[in-house]
């Protein structure tokens, strides 16, 4: 089968050494892996098949759960929002779902059924996030009507960082706050506690607890400055060039006219764009690797091609030549900072036709 040159290679040894990281840097903690919103765009069947040494996966929803439950995954899936309608409850159920509850609906959904088997409930508690959660005060009152219901329920408790990845001393003390929070508010509990996400696992050693729960970082990206997990990239999203130009001083580039050369340029045209998944808000100056050398990104992204300013290049670029947008090579967490994003929606936005290649 022919592709449009425009490819992302998913490297499956990356994905499995990041979890291994993860697994190292808390070795007494139990590792749930976040793999929500399609595997953050690698596929949520072939990264759950290699994070499967993971003890729990962590999705957003029944359909994201019910898709593992049909490959066959029998790990522990925690439904990170929890229930969006009494109705989920027999799936839940008949699937063995661990399911969060954050507010008073869900609990009484919860109390008000007959539940035949133990169903494991994280109770997720606000520390500063203000998303959702009970409040501090709440947890007691909620543990106690748990322990009181009929049904079997095996309980955790859980939060969830603001900031723990800025650097900032506001956020620094920000999250130190969240971690005194949860402490304070759960230390008379015996049950299994949860609090860091990625930047926790890496961050704050002493948010780690029973479980810890790895998003970004097992994909590559959201890099913390001065840490030493060095996360592997896990998708390289290549492309090539398809047409040279070479165009004179005063004439412009694409759409808008809003790159205009100031010398004679050698202009590469990449068959890629937004169509893809390539940020098209991507400024002048991003960087894009074509034979080792990074070039700039000039003119505004299109649907399905970007230009490239060559006229540095030290050796002839040719029809063909690879291009990478991002990856092993180019951090996808740059691109975003030229795009004013952040990682994870480049990593989410992939389009469908953009074919995902293994490589073992």
């Amino acid at each position: 089968m022919m592709y449009r040159p425009a490819k992302a290679f998913i490297y499956l040894q990356a994905l499995k050494k990041n979890l291994e990281q993860a697994q190292a840097l808390a070795p007494k903690s139990k590792v749930l892996a976040v793999i929500k919103a399609n595997g953050y765009g690698h596929g949520i069947e072939r990264v759950a098949h290699h994070l499967s040494h993971a003890d729990a996966f962590g999705v957003a929803s029944i359909d994201e759960a019910m898709l593992l439950r049909q490959k066959g995954f029998l790990h522990r899936i925690l439904l990170l929002e929890g229930l969006f309608s009494e109705s989920e409850i027999p799936v839940v159920i008949q699937n063995r779902l661990d399911v969060v509850i954050h507010s008073e609906h869900q609990l009484n959904w919860l109390l008000n059924s007959k539940i035949s088997i133990q169903l494991n409930i994280w109770i997720k508690v606000d520390t500063g996030m203000h998303r959702l959660g009970f409040d501090i005060q709440q947890l007691a009152s909620v543990i106690a009507k748990l322990e009181r219901s009929e049904n079997d329920f095996c309980i955790q408790v859980m939060s969830h960082f603001a900031s723990a990845d800025e650097t900032s001393e506001h956020s620094n003390l920000f999250t130190e706050k969240q971690i005194e929070r949860f402490e304070d508010c759960t230390c008379q509990y015996q049950y299994p506690r949860s609090l860091a996400n990625s930047a926790g696992l890496i961050r704050y050693p002493q948010s780690h607890y029973d479980w810890v729960r790895p998003g970004i970082a097992l994909y590559g990206a959201g890099a913390i400055p001065n840490s030493d997990f060095t996360s592997l990239a896990v998708m390289q999203l290549e492309s090539e060039i398809i047409a040279i130009k070479t165009i004179q001083v005063g004439e412009s580039v694409g759409y808008g006219n809003t790159w205009v050369a100031q010398r004679k340029s050698i202009i590469g045209v990449v068959a890629i764009g937004y169509g893809d998944g390539y940020p098209r808000h991507a400024k002048t100056g991003t960087p894009v690797i074509i034979n080792g050398q990074r070039f700039p990104l000039v003119g505004r992204v299109s649907m399905d091609m970007i230009t490239v300013d060559l006229t540095d290049m030290s050796s002839q670029a040719n029809i063909g030549d690879s291009a990478i947008l991002w990856g092993q090579e180019l951090s996808v967490d740059e691109i975003a900072s030229f795009s004013g994003t952040i990682g994870y929606e480049l990593l989410c936005g992939i389009t469908q036709r953009v074919p995902m290649i293994e490589v073992q």
